[in-house]
């Protein structure tokens, strides 16, 4: 095999599991070059720090302004759905957390002191507070709920600008995502170096939270897949879920899982549609749709591993608190599509929520990282399934109600 073909174009998923694997046996027995090759993961997440708010701040803005509107089809009851599915995972991922609380090392937060929110008002208080920040200055300081408050009300008054306006955003967009593709590139080396360094310092005792962290993560996707989304179908078609939930677990779930790509699978789900017999007026739209709001693993992501950093600062959380993070999760999930590695990305967002300084919720987002050979496979495969799942239930349930009237 060509090696510096296998660098520039290989799979991403080998190359960072090949980088986790050397990151561990350096740690282990060169520890005094593992602290010195930590540089390397110092490097990569400041590049991805540099990089999250501006890409976060046009994403949205472009996603908001291309929307289109006004077709009449089954889309809305799908779209509730969507929304729905959602916020319940999240929802679910805050139980999962508080169940089994995860702990996680993060370098460099030692001397860091928080003061955690001491009820709901203030929790509310300082989330105004962010969303009336100067815009220029919520990029420049990584301040995620004035990004996503900012370019949401910018993207909204943007809908009605000229095709040609739209554009520019869409370019912008896609050159900031093509940017971090290519800092993703680096992950392999970033991870390899932060492993390594953590390891060195910590021991190993870092592998057992990690692996803590991926079971907490990919118990709850599969209680979200198997039991949560069954009891949503269940409810809107009225009969037993399973079937069609294990029909589109396998065809369209497995395929997400090893291409961990949510748009790369969007022709795999129209031909599961079409072969479910679904209205194609509908799935045309929904399915290519749910490729960009429907994000339940994200969703799931986020809010386990936001709530992993909460407990290792020892940041207390109220019941009201959770629920607002439940609810920002999931927006947040649905700001994901379109971003290498974007439910990490979001995380910032949801430690804003406590008071976590940006550069602590970056180390999360690079334990996010070094996990993503399973979190980002079991998240796409949970996140894609649901597309056709949701467009399903919708369609049966509009066919049912349809032969009722008649």
């Amino acid at each position: 095999m060509n090696i510096k073909n296998f660098i520039l174009n290989g799979n991403l998923v080998l190359q960072i599991l090949i980088g986790l694997i050397l990151g561990v046996l350096i740690g282990i027995f060169l520890p005094n070059i593992a602290v010195s090759i930590g540089v390397l993961g110092d490097l990569f997440l400041s590049a991805l720090k540099a990089a999250a708010p501006i890409l976060v701040f046009f994403l949205i803005i472009s996603s908001i302004t291309n929307h289109k509107s006004g077709q009449k089809t089954n889309i809305k009851s799908v779209i509730v759905l969507y929304l729905l599915g959602t916020l319940l995972a999240a929802v679910t991922a805050v139980l999962a957390s508080f169940l089994f609380p995860s702990t996680i090392t993060l370098k460099d937060t030692a001397d860091t002191t928080l003061q955690a929110p001491t009820g709901i008002m203030e929790v509310l208080k300082g989330i105004l507070f962010k969303i009336v920040d100067n815009p220029v200055n919520a990029i420049i300081t990584a301040n995620f709920i004035g990004i996503l408050a900012w370019s949401v009300a910018i993207g909204f008054f943007m809908r009605k600008a000229s095709e040609s306006t739209k554009l520019v955003f869409n370019n912008i967009s896609d050159a900031l995502i093509a940017v971090v593709r290519l800092i993703i590139r680096f992950a392999p080396l970033g991870i390899m170096g932060l492993v390594a360094s953590t390891i060195a310092v910590t021991g190993l005792s870092v592998l057992l939270e990690y692996l803590h962290v991926v079971l907490v993560l990919v118990g709850t996707m599969l209680f979200v897949a198997l039991v949560m989304n069954p009891l949503i179908v269940f409810w809107k078609i009225r009969k037993n879920p399973y079937p069609l939930v294990f029909t589109c677990l396998k065809e369209s779930g497995i395929t997400a899982f090893f291409t961990r790509s949510s748009a790369a699978n969007v022709p795999v789900n129209l031909a599961l549609a079409k072969k479910l017999d679904l209205d194609e007026d509908t799935y045309s739209v929904t399915i290519p749709l749910g490729a960009t709001i429907n994000m339940e693993g994200a969703a799931v992501t986020i809010t386990v591993l936001t709530l992993a950093a909460v407990h290792t600062l020892g940041v207390e959380v109220n019941i009201f608190t959770a629920i607002l993070l439940s609810i920002v999760a999931a927006l947040a999930a649905c700001g994901a599509s379109g971003v290498p590695g974007g439910s990490l990305l979001l995380i910032p967002v949801a430690c804003g929520l406590f008071n976590i300084p940006t550069d602590t919720a970056m180390l999360v987002v690079g334990v996010g990282m070094t996990i993503s050979v399973v979190q980002d496979s079991m998240e796409t495969a949970l996140n894609s399934s649901t597309d056709v799942l949701f467009t399903a239930a919708a369609d049966i349930a509009e066919k049912r109600k349809r032969k009722r009237a008649n």
